[in-house]
């Protein structure tokens, strides 16, 4: 499986995907995951070994809803997904670097997590999203320590308008003194979306300016929708 999920994520055509991550901090990928790798991985939500820790988001003013976050060692796929989508990431994020000015990410994923772990950053985050009918997600930042890898993906394991309706994925964008730019993604069923986790450099006409991200889920009109977060930062 790790082989498959490698030569698939390789495959994704990552020049397009790059220029979608500059031009507007986010970017589709078109299916990775098959229908029943889906249901397959939707399908753990119900057992405790595979999870550390479960959160009701109600509880803590995130919305409606909750997820679970997995405990090391991560489910096979989702270890392959997390270490495929790294490096040509990180290939991005320092170049994002290289603009606002900060230190250069290692190009494994390895190396960053043992730079997350000295930082005392050592629980893993990748996480299981469940919603129901009315259930949402404010919109928010996944920040979990001192470190954060400047980009994250979430992918979409329910079929939409088949297992739900509604509960679109929202992005909206912080320009200085100006307004907030809102975005609705629309995923297919195993499509991963790319984003900004906190800001992205942006070219203006005085120079390169820094934009803050946020990213949540519309409410959900009816059904269950299920996703897969993948943050290649570690939580204190």
């Amino acid at each position: 499986m790790p082989k498959i999920i490698a030569d698939r994520v390789a495959a994704l055509n990552w020049p397009e995907i790059t220029t979608a991550l500059d031009a507007h901090g986010s970017a589709t990928t078109g299916p990775i995951l098959t229908p029943q790798e889906c249901v397959s991985l939707a399908a753990l939500y119900a057992e405790d070994a595979p999870f550390r820790s479960r959160v009701v988001m109600a509880r803590h003013g995130f919305g409606s809803g909750e997820y679970k976050y997995f405990a090391s060692p991560l489910p096979e796929v989702i270890g392959a997904l997390r270490q495929a989508l790294y490096p040509p990431l990180a290939e991005t994020a320092n170049r994002w670097q290289a603009k606002l000015g900060g230190k250069p990410y290692p190009a494994a994923l390895g190396d960053y997590l043992e730079l997350c772990h000295a930082a005392g950053q050592e629980r893993p985050t990748p996480l299981l999203l469940k919603y129901e009918t009315g259930d949402y997600n404010c919109l928010h930042q996944d920040l979990y320590g001192e470190l954060a890898f400047p980009l994250q993906a979430t992918i979409l394991l329910s079929a939409p308008e088949q297992d739900f309706t509604g509960g679109e994925f929202l992005l909206t964008e912080q320009r200085p003194r100006m307004q907030s730019r809102g975005e609705v993604v629309t995923l297919q069923q195993g499509e991963a979306v790319i984003f900004a986790v906190n800001q992205r450099p942006v070219e203006g006409k005085r120079g390169t300016y820094r934009v803050t991200l946020r990213h949540g889920v519309s409410r959900l009109k009816s059904g269950r929708r299920f996703s897969l977060g993948i943050i290649f930062h570690d939580a204190r």
